[in-house]
């Protein structure tokens, strides 16, 4: 694969997720989050918003993407780790940029109440629909969202290093494997 990433900052990748996926990964999350006791964000809102780091459902679709988002970057990618997140009302995303287990990042809606909420990528608006992605280099791009006035929003973050890039030691996050919780992060 080519050398790409730079040929671009950021892309739109529609129906990333087919329908099939998305209502999957739209129930799967609903019910985790209706049901959630444990895995908050606090530092988003007031509410807390649900989040989880290395879900077992979205580590599998963190390596069944890999190929799709090579394709995408013109990069051989190592996996490193996947994040959700059920947003609700007031939630925001302060600008910044990634650590470098985001070398590459992508960006799904899985689902939301119908409330646009775009999320800015180098300075840019962009306004996904469920099922859609957004593909950008997180450690060289500053991304962030406004506060969210709708009642939810269900993201899922896949990230990614180039092979042969700097980072490339970032692979599942220095994890033994996929799906491998950090602090259950075990030596075999």
């Amino acid at each position: 694969m080519g050398q790409l990433k730079k040929d671009f900052k950021f892309k739109i990748i529609k129906n990333f997720l087919d329908d099939n996926e998305r209502r999957l990964i739209k129930n799967y999350c609903t019910s985790y989050h209706i049901n959630n006791q444990n895995n908050f964000d606090i530092s988003q809102n007031n509410n807390g918003d649900t989040s989880k780091y290395s879900d077992p459902l979205m580590e599998s679709l963190l390596l069944c993407k890999l190929s799709k988002i090579q394709e995408e970057s013109g990069l051989k990618l190592l996996p490193t780790y996947s994040f959700w997140r059920m947003y609700t009302k007031f939630a925001d995303l302060k600008p910044h940029k990634d650590r470098p287990s985001c070398e590459c990042s992508v960006t799904v809606q899985i689902a939301s109440d119908g409330t646009k909420w775009p999320i800015k990528i180098d300075g840019e608006e962009i306004i996904l629909e469920d099922g859609d992605a957004a593909l950008y280099w997180g450690t060289e791009v500053e991304h962030s969202r406004e506060e969210f006035l709708g009642d939810y929003q269900s993201q899922v973050f896949l990230h990614y290093v180039d092979a042969n890039g700097p980072f490339k030691e970032y692979i599942y996050d220095k994890r033994v494997f996929a799906g491998i919780d950090l602090e259950k992060n075990i030596n075999f």
